[in-house]
């Protein structure tokens, strides 16, 4: 996939430095919300979160916001966004963060350990996060699956970063 270096507005709203806020970053770049507006209410939604589970520490987006709890989800429906799962337990990996696997529009990515936003199949984050590494397997004979090959070595293949699920726009 094609990929633009895109921060949302991070560094024009002031904020400088390292952070571990992608998921603030990914929900200002695809609802095309301002930066600060999206961080200021991520932070209130990780004070919810945190207070329910009586825990201290930092209340901000700048490390992460929890997006499997209840005030993520809450917040998102809130601006008009609804999550498409691409697995389930046990099902495997469907759909990766690559050309053609995803739909076309404005998209918030769901990664392990990662947020993305993936707007008409191209990324645009602060890094690449796609992944391509190669994979080679004993050869026991089997049949190939698509995008398999043999060689001296085994059955080789290409693994992609799986998606998770993916928030778009509600129809």
């Amino acid at each position: 996939m094609e990929f633009v270096f895109n921060d949302g507005g991070r560094a024009d709203s002031g904020f400088n430095g390292k952070a571990g806020d992608c998921v603030a970053r990914s929900v200002a770049i695809a609802t095309e919300q301002p930066y600060d507006t999206v961080y200021q209410a991520l932070a209130l939604v990780n004070q919810a979160t945190r207070s329910r589970a009586k825990s201290s520490g930092r209340k901000s987006a700048r490390n992460g916001v929890r997006v499997q709890a209840a005030p993520f989800r809450r917040y998102m429906d809130g601006i008009g966004w609804e999550f498409v799962p691409t697995m389930k337990i046990g099902s495997g990996c469907r759909v990766h963060l690559f050309d053609g696997e995803l739909p076309m529009g404005r998209l918030i990515v769901s990664l392990s350990k990662h947020y993305t936003a993936v707007i008409d199949g191209v990324i645009h984050d602060t890094f690449d996060p796609q992944r391509d590494v190669h994979v080679v397997e004993p050869d026991t004979g089997r049949p190939l699956h698509e995008g398999e090959w043999r060689n001296a070595d085994g059955i080789c293949r290409v693994s992609r970063r799986c998606v998770y699920g993916y928030w778009r726009r509600k129809s």
